[in-house]
């Protein structure tokens, strides 16, 4: 028999406000929260805005040590554990830490602190040759991606496996879809799974302005992440963070933890096709999807609400938009279709993990999150967006879905362990 995978404990870092509540609070209100970029001076760039994370890391009970040895990606980690270990109840030292795991996604991991010691080292740029006098003593932190989920696995107290998942803005989802693997396969009973991204930092803003993904609409920063708007003209990069107690249901059950939702199913494919182009069919990720509900065991028609890569890019919401008609037949317009990058931005490997969060709490609350900032839809999106304002209604089960640099397709499927289909 399988074992059931499900989540008990929810951490975020997201744009807008400081923990979980605000960032529910933010999405069903339907407000935005993405500004001009004030981490540097960002005048010269063609995109000047972001969704950036009011984050104080003093405040959230870092010492001034862990400050200056952990990227600020590593410390969203880390404060989403802690977080997320605290809404489950979860008491990890009476737990044998063998059959403890973590798995988490990032895309760039430690850029942002790697990019701050290029400038010191190389005198901002100027110098070729560097004095390695000016070396950092925790370079080695920066370099390694792997220190990200060894810092989170000393706080959960986990000696399971440990691992790092790094493949562009899927990274979220496919992190959480390992951790599962991991307690379905009987290898670990708990996981702690997410992702974390820093990556508003000049080097990474002026790679998108290069492809002219990001949008230019500098002047109405509020309101430049339009998903499906046929006046959307790119996405606006975010910082974030999301993590989870992963737990076996039974388990969970003889403890009487509070239960968000059952994973009931996750799977990723790749278009082999482009490093940035989409083919426009979306069959990769239809195909994602259909096998994501096959392992629920759930029809096309059990999906109550689906959560949306929905970038804000012209080919994405036009491929997302045919993948989800491909995969859910006529019900694809039925059920309605949101994206939350509109009122938080795209915080790359973060985001999928940030979206696992809103999928659960949507669960949890009978709530659909808005697309914000949708007025006018592409007339090739016509799927039901739930425009500008929050939807009250029965949410059982949640398709959400990423697309990502290299062609990656992912899909999973969150619903109530009642509505398991077994």
């Amino acid at each position: 028999m399988t074992r059931r995978v499900v989540i008990t404990g929810i951490g975020v870092r997201a744009p807008g406000g400081p923990g979980t509540k605000a960032f529910w609070n933010l999405l069903t209100e339907g407000r935005t929260a993405t500004r001009t970029i004030s981490f540097f001076d960002a005048s010269p760039f063609r995109s000047q805005i972001a969704g950036e994370v009011d984050f104080d890391a003093e405040a959230e009970g870092f010492s001034l040590r862990e400050i200056r040895r952990m990227d600020r990606a590593t410390q969203f980690a880390v404060a989403c554990t802690r977080d997320a270990l605290a809404d489950s109840g979860l008491e990890t030292d009476a737990l044998d830490p063998h059959r403890i795991g973590v798995s988490l996604g990032s895309a760039v991991a430690s850029a942002t602190s790697l990019e701050a010691e290029y400038l010191v080292l190389s005198d901002r740029g100027r110098d070729w040759t560097m004095d390695p006098g000016y070396l950092s003593p925790h370079m080695a932190d920066y370099l390694s991606p792997g220190v990200m989920p060894a810092e989170v696995a000393w706080v959960a107290g986990a000696e399971g496996p440990v691992v790092m998942t790094s493949d562009g803005c899927t990274s979220g989802l496919d992190a959480v879809g390992y951790g599962v693997q991991l307690i379905r396969e009987g290898t670990v009973d708990t996981v702690v799974a997410g992702a974390a991204d820093t990556p508003i930092s000049p080097i990474v803003v002026a790679s998108f302005d290069a492809i002219k993904a990001t949008t230019p609409r500098n002047d109405d920063p509020a309101h430049a992440s339009r998903p499906f708007d046929g006046s959307r003209n790119g996405f606006v990069l975010a910082e974030g963070a999301a993590m989870f107690v992963l737990e076996e249901y039974e388990a969970a059950r003889r403890r009487g933890a509070h239960v968000y939702a059952e994973i009931g199913g996750f799977a990723t494919r790749c278009n082999a096709y482009h490093m940035t182009g989409l083919k426009t069919d979306g069959r990769e990720m239809a195909e994602a999807v259909r096998v994501a509900l096959d392992e629920s065991r759930l029809d096309p028609t059990a999906v109550d609400y689906v959560n949306a890569h929905g970038s804000g890019t012209k080919q994405n919401d036009r491929h997302e938009t045919a993948a989800i008609k491909r995969s859910l037949g006529a019900h694809a317009y039925d059920v309605p279709v949101s994206s939350i990058k509109s009122m938080i931005g795209h915080s790359l490997g973060a985001i999928g993990s940030i979206e696992i969060a809103a999928s659960a709490l949507a669960i949890e609350h009978n709530v659909v999150p808005p697309t914000a900032n949708l007025h006018t839809p592409d007339p090739e999106c016509d799927l039901d967006y739930v425009p500008l304002t929050a939807r009250s209604r029965r949410v059982d089960a949640v398709l959400s879905v990423g697309s990502g640099f290299g062609g990656f397709q992912s899909a999973m499927v969150l619903h109530r362990p009642e509505r398991a289909g077994r």
